[in-house]
């Protein structure tokens, strides 16, 4: 091939968009978010169903809580696993066979079975859906340029709020009337419908971000080589962002397992309006995730570093939410005690759009699905860890013990709020990868 011929092939350019290429973009983006909707609706179906599974099944709180850990087993090896595989393979094929995966991993415990079907039920369903944020991330991504990049990411993060906010209500709904294994048939027809739908209309961009910037050398021109994972995993945007990411989805893994049952166990709450009341600390995590995301990009429209634009406003985030959980004890009453909770959550769980366009900062797109694969299998560890420790408290101290879990929250959101003030950088560590 000819340089002539090498200069005419058309590559994309997700800095000069064209208007098939934006159309294609969100597109592909709205699909995403629909996909998100439906991976978190096959999380929160448990945790909706708590109260009756525990008293079918005849679950302790720990065992209940060890069930939901059983669906972690899997779902970090195989977020880093897939995503170091999409830095090889398109990920249309991976996110289409994800989603039919969910699917055949919600039937057989629709159809009948005890613990240990649920317990293998949802080993397989984490393993499939495990891969998910940070491929949705970086097939969303792929289409836009980094400035541009803070609202496709907060929209594909707001299809987990979306997606809880939507399940909590009609799942129940189906719960009460038709019993809790019908509400995994439910949740299975919706990830075949969002399969079909993929299959039809989504897209990737043909090159999933900007190439590494030519780099002149004497003699000629040559091309920087993309840096190493160990080099991006040693970066301290990517150790901070981890390790913020990490108390953040704490908070997400309780509101998901625990949540329903806290109000209506240890508050009082009647299962109804418990239902309508777990929607809202997702609906201000909404609303938290979008004005994030404007005021992030108006920073950075105006020259402001992304370790002040992120960083600093991540680490807000997290010390909103940490003084909301660690004040739940100090107040009386189930109405101030709620809304603080609410707040903790609202804003300690909302971190994962920004973490996510952090890393995409400073990697390449050759590296960018193994980056932000790794960084989810790390963080979702405390989805492992959380439930099983929530149902041990509320074992051993009653109903104290979802106030005790609430505490131990605000003190990690605390530290990652930290974290992410001292060790959030991404121009800096952008710099350092490519010179």
């Amino acid at each position: 091939m000819t340089e002539t011929d090498a200069s005419a092939r058309p590559v994309y350019d997700p800095a000069r968009p064209t208007g098939l290429s934006t159309r294609s973009a969100w597109l592909t983006t709205g699909l995403l978010v629909v996909f998100m909707m439906v991976n978190f609706a096959d999380k929160s179906v448990l945790g909706l169903a708590a109260d009756p599974i525990r008293k079918d099944l005849r679950l302790t709180a720990t065992q209940f809580g060890l069930a939901n850990s059983a669906f972690f087993l899997l779902f970090s090896v195989a977020a880093a696993a897939v995503g170091l595989l999409a830095d090889r393979l398109r990920a249309r094929w991976l996110l289409l066979g994800m989603a039919l995966l969910w699917s055949a991993a919600q039937l057989p415990v629709a159809l009948g079975g005890g613990l240990a079907v649920l317990v293998g039920s949802r080993i397989v369903l984490g393993g499939a859906e495990g891969p998910a944020f940070p491929l949705a991330q970086r097939t969303s991504l792929g289409w836009f340029p980094d400035e541009r990049r803070n609202l496709p990411g907060a929209l594909v993060t707001l299809g987990v709020t979306f997606g809880v906010m939507v399940s909590a209500p009609g799942l129940t709904w189906v719960i009460d009337r038709h019993g809790w294994r019908s509400a995994f048939a439910v949740v299975a027809l919706a990830g075949l419908l969002w399969a079909a739908a993929w299959w039809l209309f989504g897209r990737e961009a043909p090159q999933p971000g900007p190439l590494p910037a030519p780099r002149t050398v004497p003699g000629g021109v040559t091309t920087t080589p993309a840096p190493s994972y160990r080099s991006i995993f040693a970066t301290r945007t990517w150790i901070g962002c981890t390790i913020a990411y990490f108390t953040s989805y704490w908070v997400v893994a309780l509101m998901l397992v625990w949540l329903p049952s806290y109000l209506h166990t240890a508050l009082g709450y009647t299962t109804d309006h418990a239902a309508t009341l777990v929607a809202l600390p997702w609906a201000l995590g909404a609303v938290v995730v979008l004005a994030q995301a404007a005021l992030t990009s108006r920073l950075m429209r105006r020259g402001v570093s992304s370790r002040r634009a992120r960083g600093a406003v991540g680490a807000g985030l997290l010390l909103v939410g940490a003084a909301g959980c660690l004040a739940v004890p100090l107040v009386g009453g189930n109405g101030p005690r709620t809304a603080l909770l609410f707040l903790g959550f609202g804003f300690g769980g909302s971190l994962a759009g920004l973490a996510s366009t952090c890393v995409a900062q400073i990697t390449p797109a050759s590296r960018r699905g193994g980056a932000l694969g790794t960084m989810n299998a790390v963080v979702t560890t405390a989805g492992l860890l959380a439930p099983v420790l929530v149902g041990r408290l509320v074992d051993s101290d009653g109903a104290a013990g979802y106030q005790h879990a609430v505490v131990v929250s605000g003190a990690l959101l605390l530290l990652g709020s930290l974290a992410a003030f001292a060790l959030i950088d991404p121009d800096r560590d952008a710099r350092a990868l490519t010179g």
